[in-house]
């Protein structure tokens, strides 16, 4: 009776080991492969915006299809901080050409996209800030492995998140 039960042990830890494991390590590798691929997408595109000074539709359209090609749904977030160009009428004692003393006022993902619907671009300027942000709105099956096996548990868990700023080098007008 006992050496049956071994038996019976022995082949299910045999099966975990022969499939299971192997199974988890693509998922993980193919999350790791949809990562690299995403944040080489939002890399590329934020260096755009920042060369160029400016962000049109074709450009998140592009986006778009590049994180799309990795399988994965993504919410994408997009800032733009605006450096104020009438620093002297809200600061007393401030100069534009000094270090430290620009003001910047936030321009968030909903307002780009109202003016990009309005006038197919949007324009930034030389001194602004560009930010783009994205995260994995599914659950890939390496995150249903890694919740069943470890019990990691959580919505705000994001396998597939990043993040990328850079300043604009040019004006977009």
């Amino acid at each position: 009776m006992s050496d049956t039960l071994i038996v019976i042990i022995s082949i299910g830890v045999a099966a975990v080991l022969l499939f299971v494991f192997p199974l988890m390590t693509m998922a993980d590798r193919t999350d790791d492969v949809s990562q690299l691929v995403a944040q080489s997408a939002l890399t590329s595109f934020v260096d755009k915006v920042a060369s160029t000074g400016k962000i049109s539709q074709e450009d998140i359209d592009e986006l778009d299809q590049q994180l799309a090609s990795t399988g994965n749904l993504y919410e994408v977030e997009m800032e733009a901080q605006i450096k104020d160009s009438n620093l002297g009428k809200k600061v007393q004692q401030a100069q534009a050409d000094k270090i430290g003393e620009n003001v910047y006022y936030t321009v968030y993902t909903a307002e780009i996209e109202g003016e990009i619907e309005e006038n197919r671009i949007y324009y930034l300027k030389e001194g602004d800030i560009f930010t783009a942000s994205y995260k994995n709105t599914n659950q890939t099956i390496g995150d249903v492995l890694n919740n069943f096996f470890y019990l990691v548990s959580g919505n705000e868990n994001y396998s597939n998140a990043g993040e990328k700023t850079a300043m604009v080098t040019a004006d977009g007008n």
